[in-house]
């Protein structure tokens, strides 16, 4: 079992972003996913509870019944090695719906790089490797 988990906090947003996320990565799953029902304290139907993995990293995430003044900040972001042509789809399919902080390019440290906010507002930093 992985002791340290990333943790993602959504406002209703949760579901969606994890099965997006699980359609872009392989060995990618969907662990367990426990909804809010008519006890609470969340919306019906939205995730209370899930456990998922993407290339086979465990993530956590919930749907916060609660509205927060904060979201996701670039200062934490996920960091992806990237084979071949991998870093241009998830660039393309990030970024759609999101932002670009540092467009697809060379910068010294990485002959291919790219740093985006997805649709979700969760911060991605691609580097080919």
């Amino acid at each position: 079992m992985q002791k340290i988990k990333t943790f993602l906090m959504f406002e209703g947003k949760a579901e969606e972003a994890i099965r997006f996320y699980t359609s872009l990565f392989q060995d990618s799953v969907v662990v367990a996913l426990v909804r809010y029902d008519a006890a609470g304290p969340g919306e019906v139907g939205k995730v209370q509870k899930a456990l998922f993995t993407l290339n086979g990293q465990q993530f956590m995430a919930i749907d916060s019944p609660i509205h927060h003044e904060f979201t996701f900040t670039p200062a934490t972001s996920l960091f992806v090695d990237c084979d071949g042509d991998e870093i241009d789809d998830l660039a393309a399919k990030l970024s759609e719906g999101g932002s670009i902080l540092m467009p697809l390019g060379n910068y010294g440290f990485s002959q291919k790089f790219c740093w985006l906010n997805d649709r979700y507002g969760v911060s991605w930093q691609l580097n080919f490797s």
